[in-house]
């Protein structure tokens, strides 16, 4: 009998490592590459994959600003693996390169340790010019409807956008498998001819902690945090509405916001409405005392919300309890911030039946925003994704033009909301 059990407990613990380090006859390749920063945009990236075995902490990634193809001798640079972490049934490896320059292509192909190739893909680094355009796709709540959420990601290939916002509940239940699915899903955001797109992530309440975030993205423990794009052109604010929304976070945000006075366009991104556009959620008070008074202290220009699975914008509003309020909040075209949402990358659809005062629009169908700035201006497009398979493909030098087959959103009150700088 003791044999026995000390039979088990051995096969167990070889088990639990085989599951911990990868099988012994599985080799380490490459698959799952998502790009994202934590620094500067115009001189580093953070690029991620999963490796399938321990054996990929030897993965070497090749680079430079000249496309040499799969001859990785040509290749001028060269980046090791910073950290390998086991999560989520993937092994999350994590390569941060830096001092690139501004407005360039890389081109890059990852080696494992065998010696196979991945695929060659390439990205372009942000400008530093305040003279800079951007384009942005913004939305969130992939969950588990995986059709919708592919046909959101071949889109997100063929606009060529600078980056996307996404504002959690990537999967429904946080578990491996959808977490898998997730990162295979999200491939198709790559283009034709390997360009890929970085991503700004948040938490959502489907996130069932804030690592889901934090080792798969690399961000933060926290997941909040600020990057700022071409200089002053632009800075984005990623805060985490499922923790703590007063201590830390808070003062952080002040002490950001306090300290970016001179940046001309600032944008919001967290996972749930503080006024969801639909009966089946409640109003989030909590949110609105934190955050909306800062919001408006700081000139945040717009604000990205996810959750309801609902389609919202609003007309620029502050909070204020003052005569003909609603829910705390007036329309101020001067000096208010504008809220769009609330989510529609895949997730299942709600009717949107709780709108406000001081709603521009609201619908209830799969979307994403796609949002075009300079110093100037900001417009605002809502872009239904069902056609996705039927959209042409822009190209660099015209990725500002909309493309054949592209349905924007056309309420009455128009397809395109327009903000003017305030700087």
């Amino acid at each position: 009998m003791l044999i026995r059990k000390l039979a088990i407990i051995a096969l167990s613990i070889s088990c639990y490592s085989f599951v911990a380090n990868g099988w012994p006859w599985v080799n380490d390749t490459v698959s799952k590459i998502r790009l994202t920063w934590s620094e500067d945009p115009s001189t580093t990236m953070k690029i991620i994959w999963d490796t399938k075995s321990e054996l990929g902490v030897d993965q070497v990634l090749y680079y430079d600003s000249v496309d040499h193809g799969s001859n990785i001798a040509r290749y001028a640079n060269r980046a090791l693996v910073d950290k390998l972490n086991f999560y989520k049934g993937m092994f999350n490896a994590v390569t941060h390169i830096r001092n690139l320059r501004p407005d360039t292509k890389y081109y890059f192909i990852i080696q494992t340790s065998r010696g196979d190739l991945s695929k060659r893909y390439w990205f372009k680094t942000m400008e530093q010019s305040e003279d800079a355009r951007l384009s942005i796709i913004a939305g969130g709540d992939s969950r588990n409807n995986r059709s919708p959420r592919v046909a959101a990601n071949k889109l997100v290939s063929k606009l060529r956008a600078d980056f996307v916002l996404f504002g959690g509940d990537m999967t429904s239940l946080d578990i491996s498998g959808q977490w898998k699915n997730w990162f295979v899903d999200w491939e198709h955001t790559i283009a034709t001819d390997g360009r890929m797109t970085p991503i700004i992530v948040a938490r959502g309440n489907h996130e069932r902690s804030n690592a889901s975030i934090s080792k798969l993205f690399d961000t933060s423990e926290g997941v909040y945090y600020s990057l700022p794009f071409a200089g002053n052109l632009l800075k984005t604010y990623v805060l985490n509405s499922e923790s703590s929304l007063n201590g830390d976070q808070l003062v952080w945000l002040n002490k950001d916001l306090s300290e970016s006075e001179d940046t001309i366009w600032k944008i919001g991104l967290y996972h749930r409405p503080m006024r969801p556009h639909t009966a089946k959620k409640s109003e989030n008070d909590r949110l609105y005392q934190a955050w909306a008074p800062v919001f408006y202290k700081y000139s945040m220009d717009l604000v990205v919300e996810s959750d309801s699975h609902t389609v919202k914008t609003t007309y620029p509003i502050r909070p204020s309890f003052e005569q003909g309020h609603e829910e705390g909040f007036v329309r101020d075209d001067e000096n208010g911030t504008v809220y769009v949402g609330e989510g529609c990358w895949g997730a299942p659809l709600r009717e949107n039946n709780d709108d406000k005062s001081w709603t521009r629009s609201s619908g209830s169908f799969n979307q994403f925003k796609w949002i075009h700035l300079d110093r100037n201006t900001m417009d605002i497009r809502t872009i239904a994704v069902d056609n996705a398979y039927e959209v042409a493909s822009v190209t660099d030098e015209a990725r500002f033009d909309i493309p054949r087959n592209l349905r924007v959103w056309s309420p009455k009150e128009g397809d395109v909301v327009t903000l003017e700088s305030r700087k």
